[in-house]
């Protein structure tokens, strides 16, 4: 049973912030920020008051607010490792099987590169909740900027292993236009069908797509799905390696 409340916040264009807090401990955790104003701003909603900032990625619309959500709330803030460009105002970097606490519960940061060299998840056990930065999105994964479509295959892999029931927040609302690829890809999957038509009635509805679980993206996202027996038919790929798939799913993606 989880423990903790959860908090889900937009900002920018289509950014998603989380905010994790302990009602025992009022211990408060936030994921990246990219828009300052609007951590402290979702802070303010909730009446909670922040500890801990986690980064997934170096990249602006994760990173930019750090400093002043840091100022303002004197937090503690975890990032990766300095393998991209450095980011500014981390107290505690952290890598590939580290575990850190936060309000009694364990951490465990799984490196997932391919977006960029230094991505990485924060995944909680115990709460069967792991969030997913620019990795893992509803029905999408993330362009390869820094790494290749090998790594990021590998990466992603590291996440299917985890319970199927792991709900999974991810940084972005790019649902509909993901739903839109993977039908290209998978025309012939009923479960994908029904859901891309439930977030299609969500979203005209104003509601987010996000969280979702690791067994719903199993059985529709594509990209976790590379040794379908008809997704491979479809490209005509019945006797590739499942990173070869993968990497043509992914290639399809980036020129639709």
């Amino acid at each position: 049973m989880a423990r903790f409340a959860y908090h889900l916040f937009p900002y920018l264009s289509d950014n998603y912030g989380v905010l994790i807090h302990d009602p025992e401990s009022g211990a408060t955790a936030a994921i990246d920020a990219g828009d300052g104003g609007a951590v402290l701003a979702a802070l303010e909603e909730k009446g909670w008051n922040l500890t801990d900032l986690w980064i997934t990625h170096h990249h602006a619309d994760h990173t930019d607010g750090v400093s002043l959500v840091k100022e303002k709330t004197g937090c503690t803030v975890t990032g990766p490792k300095g393998k991209s460009s450095a980011i500014a105002g981390i107290d505690r970097e952290v890598g590939e099987g580290d575990t850190f606490g936060f309000a009694g519960a364990e951490v465990r940061v799984i490196e997932t590169p391919g977006h960029t060299l230094d991505m990485i998840n924060f995944h909680l056990p115990s709460e069967g909740v792991v969030f997913t930065g620019d990795t893992l999105f509803a029905l999408g994964c993330g362009r390869v900027f820094e790494g290749d479509f090998a790594m990021m295959w590998d990466s992603l892999s590291k996440l299917m292993k985890l319970p199927a029931d792991t709900v999974i927040y991810s940084s972005h609302e790019y649902t509909l236009a993901n739903a839109k690829f993977a039908l290209s890809v998978d025309p012939d999957n009923p479960a994908l069908k029904a859901r891309a038509a439930k977030f299609e009635a969500m979203r005209a509805d104003g509601k987010p797509t996000v969280p979702s679980t690791l067994a719903e993206e199993l059985a529709t996202n594509p990209f976790l799905r590379a040794a379908d027996s008809g997704i491979r038919a479809h490209l005509g790929m019945e006797g590739e390696s499942d990173a070869a798939v993968f990497a043509e799913i992914r290639s399809r993606k980036d020129n639709f």
